[in-house]
């Protein structure tokens, strides 16, 4: 059974969904955001689904970032779920956060909103492990997203050993796992969990009879691992044929630079999808930045 909240400003409602999960074993929760003048009766919106980075929840997208500005005059329902320290995947664990978000999450959303249904309406995102996760999620189940989005993915979390952030763990703002913390959900080098999400494997293994777009992006004063992961998914992904763009903005690992680059990567979805709302075409280009100068970028695209 499903618990709804709503709340309202002018233009924009969000509701706030939980109920007991199966796959998790408690109560979860998401908020949801619903278009302008959204009604079941009206055309059928996108999803998007976007996922937090490591310690956040589901209220962190709403209160780190103009999320809600960007969204508001696009046809699209933006789903934030949470999931805490844990990673949306099947984790070492036992935490089946990715059975929760396919079996649970993406279904209850289908159910109780107007979207268009299947993958040609559905798009999936997020920031640092919510961005590796979100394109973990689409290729290993291409036929249930079309599209991702990843803000600095930490992609090669599978593949850490030992602790490549300890020179910066007296830094409040690190966003970054201890070793233990890390091991609690990849578990040790070589385990089954680090194998079965390994992203250059899933690259070059996922089901190409499904088309995808990806977009990337990462922050030129990011962690140099963290950069130099995004530039070898980059080219793997050049490697296997996998549609995508790719970019490289001024800013670090955090959400002012998440923040900044939302325009970017929201104009690519709406490139892909069809979310755009005629009241916005400015964000359709890319030009929309809520007030903000816009950053410039190393730009490629395949």
């Amino acid at each position: 059974m499903y618990t709804v909240e709503e709340g309202h400003d002018a233009r924009t409602s969000i509701s706030r969904i939980e109920w007991f999960s199966p796959a998790i074993k408690r109560t979860k929760r998401v908020n949801v955001i619903l278009p302008v003048d959204y009604a079941m009766s009206a055309t059928p919106c996108c999803v998007l689904f976007m996922l937090h980075g490591y310690g956040g929840n589901r209220s962190t997208w709403l209160q780190r970032t103009q999320l809600l500005e960007y969204v508001r005059d696009m046809r699209l329902i933006v789903v934030l779920p949470e999931s805490g320290r844990r990673w949306f995947i099947n984790d070492h664990e036992g935490n089946r956060y990715e059975d929760y978000l396919l079996n649970e999450v993406v279904p209850c959303i289908e159910e109780r909103f107007n979207t268009i249904p299947g993958r040609h309406g559905r798009a999936i995102g997020g920031f640092s492990m919510g961005g590796a996760a979100a394109l973990f999620l689409t290729l290993r189940h291409p036929d249930l997203f079309s599209v991702v989005l990843s803000h600095s993915g930490a992609f090669e979390a599978p593949l850490r050993v030992g602790d490549p952030y300890e020179a910066y763990r007296d830094d409040p703002e690190l966003l970054m796992p201890s070793i233990r913390s890390h091991e609690c959900v990849w578990g040790k080098p070589g385990s089954d969990t680090r194998r079965a999400y390994d992203p250059y494997e899933l690259i070059r293994n996922t089901d190409r009879s499904f088309s995808i777009r990806v977009y990337v992006d990462v922050g030129l004063d990011d962690y140099e691992r963290v950069v130099r992961m995004n530039r070898n998914v980059h080219r793997a992904l050049l490697e296997y044929g996998i549609a995508h763009e790719y970019n490289e903005f001024p800013g670090g690992h955090d959400w002012d630079y998440v923040d900044r680059a939302l325009p970017t990567s929201l104009a690519f979805l709406c490139r892909h999808l069809p979310c755009q709302s005629k009241v916005a075409p400015d964000l359709v280009t890319g030009a929309k930045n809520c007030g903000k100068d816009k950053i410039p970028a190393r730009k490629e695209v395949q």
